[in-house]
């Protein structure tokens, strides 16, 4: 048992349903969660929205002339640098 790992007070609980009168949930977008998320909101973050859809080959050239740029840059401030001394 010196090796069993530590377990935060009550794990060990078992939690139960409220018997008899259970609270209905309203069906308005604010009753949706916790601030109020809309059913519009969490569609953002499904497979279901029509989203932009982008081939995996364009991202990955993009992100190469990302870098590049980043890289073009970092070489055209030493020029000046040099230059302007």
């Amino acid at each position: 048992a010196a090796s069993a790992i530590a377990r935060p007070p009550g794990a060990n609980q078992v939690r139960r349903r409220a018997a008899g009168n259970a609270v209905q949930k309203a069906n308005s977008a604010r009753a949706a969660g916790a601030g109020g998320s809309s059913g519009t909101m969490l569609k953002l973050y499904t497979d279901d929205s029509p989203g932009l859809i982008v081939d995996p080959y364009v991202v990955m050239i993009l992100s190469i002339v990302f870098i590049f740029s980043i890289f073009f840059l970092h070489l055209a401030a030493k020029v000046v640098k040099y230059f302007t001394k």
